[in-house]
């Protein structure tokens, strides 16, 4: 299958990083190169793009989709989350820009076998490298106990049902091992109200999205990851994160907040004592959000939104 993703928020994203030629860019998401080529065709010869991702058959599309640029070009297999240590590999000393697309791809939501998607039946998998061992979906369903699904569901689905939807997993599990994403989803069917499932999304969703961020530790990784970037980020660089859902927006928000107001110290002290000081500012202080033609044409964008910070000098 070939790897296609339409870039969410495309214009907007290219606006902000505010891409200078001859400069060093990363983009940690990879995907299929979509914001990595308009970065590459602003670069010139001099320039460098850093394009990391976990996916291998990312990786290999991105580096044929991107072969006609000529800047240079490093691409690694891994985890943006391990950004200091990628760029003291590549002898990388900073970089004037990153953009982070956080999700899935549409070609891993769409390949049926990875067994990220509730529309199509498949192996319980959703591995963001899907060789590279670890856990997968089937043990988290088959293995966890009923209050850590709980947990998993009602913390990164944010779905009112998880408890019951634990309860029906576990008893079917006990019947026999929950292997396929299609029995996956009539066990969560089954487990939601019939009103409450002719309301809103797919009733599997939530729980779908839940043991994916489970499954990949993309909350964990996306905290450690921005800590990373803005440390390496140039004076002046600008990071760029495109965040799907609440939970990861509000990491994003919390953190840039926090690089541009870190004193900790009580508000009734008449002055600061901790002695932090901001080393970012919030370009965008609102979030940025998909115009209504945008979301009319890739109705996944729906949720889609841009928050950007910029490196003090």
């Amino acid at each position: 299958m070939e790897f296609l993703h339409t870039p969410v928020l495309f214009r907007e994203t290219l606006e902000m990083l505010d891409v200078k030629a001859g400069g060093s860019y990363a983009d940690g998401t990879l995907g299929g190169g979509g914001h990595a080529a308009a970065i590459c065709g602003r670069l010139g010869e001099a320039g460098l793009l850093l394009g990391i991702d976990r996916d291998p058959d990312a990786i290999q599309a991105a580096r044929a989709h991107l072969e006609k640029f000529p800047c240079k070009k490093r691409f690694i297999h891994g985890n943006f989350r391990n950004i200091r240590d990628i760029l003291e590999e590549t002898g990388i000393e900073g970089l004037d820009g990153a953009v982070l697309d956080l999700g899935v791809s549409s070609f891993q939501l769409d390949n049926a076998k990875r067994g990220f998607s509730y529309m199509a039946d498949a192996p319980l998998d959703m591995r963001m490298d899907a060789d590279g061992g670890g856990l997968t979906a089937e043990d988290v369903v088959n293995r966890y106990s009923e209050a850590e699904l709980t947990h998993v569901i009602r913390s990164y689905g944010e779905e009112r049902w998880s408890a019951r939807i634990s309860s029906f997993i576990v008893r079917e599990r006990k019947k026999k091992r929950i292997q396929r994403t299609g029995d996956l989803v009539e066990i969560i069917k089954a487990a939601i109200p019939a009103a409450a499932r002719r309301e809103g999304p797919h009733p599997a969703k939530r729980s779908f999205q839940a043991l994916r961020i489970e499954v990949n530790d993309e909350i964990g990784g996306l905290e450690e990851g921005l800590e990373a970037f803005v440390e390496c980020l140039n004076p002046g660089g600008r990071l760029c994160v495109i965040s799907f859902h609440s939970l990861e927006d509000r990491v994003v928000k919390n953190c840039f907040a926090k690089h541009e107001a870190p004193c900790g110290c009580p508000k009734d002290l008449p002055m600061c004592v901790c002695g932090k000081t901001p080393d970012g500012r919030r370009v965008t202080r609102k979030p940025v959000c998909p115009s209504e033609e945008e979301t009319e044409s890739n109705p996944r964008s729906r949720s889609a939104k841009l928050r950007v910070m910029e490196k003090l000098q």
